[in-house]
C-alpha cells in the first residue's frame, strides 16, 4: 500500500523542483549566451500571464460568468506556472534591490501554495478516504481504520490550510509587484 507521501507529496516536490531547475537552467543559459538583457524584459510577459491566470479566480467567485471552470482552471495553472518561470528568470540571481526580491519570494510562496491546492489536496483527500474504506472492508472497525490512517489524516489536515496562505500571499505579492513596477517606471523615467 503506497503512502500519501510517496503518491502525492513526491510528485508535487518533483514539479516544484522542475520549476527551480528550469529557472536555474534558463538563468545560466541567459548569462552564458550573453543574453541577460532578455531576462530584464521577461518580467513583462510573465506578469501578463500571471494576471491572465486570475480569470479563473474571477469565474470561481462569480465575478464573471463566461468560460468553462475546468478549462479556466487548466489555463490558470499553466499560465501561472509559465508566468512565474518568466518572472523568476527576470529576477535572475541579481540582488540589487529589496522590493523586487520581496515580490519574488511572495510569488514563490504563492506558487507553492497554489500547487499544494491543485496537486495535493484533492488527491490526498481521495487517498485517505480510499485507505479508510479499504481498512473497513477488511473488517476493521471505524476507530481502528481511523487509527490506521492517522498520520495520513494529520498530513491532510495540514495541507487543507493552503487557502489561508494562498490568497493573502497573493495580495502581498500583488502589492509588492505593483510597487516594483511603479518604481521601475519612476527610475526609467516612464512616469
Amino acid at each position: 500500500m503506497s503512502s500519501l507521501w510517496r503518491q502525492h507529496v513526491l510528485p508535487f516536490t518533483f514539479l516544484l523542483g522542475l520549476l527551480a531547475a528550469a529557472t536555474l537552467t534558463g538563468d545560466y543559459l541567459l548569462h552564458r549566451l550573453n543574453l541577460v538583457w532578455v531576462g530584464r524584459y521577461l518580467g513583462i510577459p510573465g506578469t501578463i500571464l500571471i494576471i491572465g491566470s486570475l480569470v479563473y479566480s474571477l469565474r470561481k467567485r462569480k465575478y464573471i460568468r463566461a468560460g468553462n471552470p475546468k478549462s479556466l482552471l487548466n489555463l490558470h495553472e499553466v499560465s501561472a506556472w509559465l508566468g512565474s518561470l518568466m518572472v523568476l528568470l527576470h529576477a535572475g540571481i541579481h540582488f540589487d534591490a529589496i522590493l523586487p526580491w520581496l515580490a519574488t519570494v511572495a510569488m514563490g510562496v504563492n506558487v507553492i501554495s497554489g500547487m499544494v491546492g491543485k496537486l495535493l489536496l484533492e488527491r490526498a483527500r481521495q487517498h485517505v478516504q480510499g485507505r479508510r474504506e479499504r481498512f473497513q472492508l477488511r473488517g476493521l472497525s471505524r476507530p481502528e481504520a481511523e487509527q490506521a490512517v492517522f498520520w495520513d489524516a494529520v498530513t491532510l489536515d495540514a495541507m487543507s490550510q493552503w487557502r489561508k496562505v494562498h490568497i493573502p500571499i497573493f495580495v502581498v505579492f500583488a502589492v509588492l509587484s505593483i510597487g516594483h513596477i511603479v518604481s521601475i517606471f519612476l527610475f526609467w523615467g516612464w512616469l
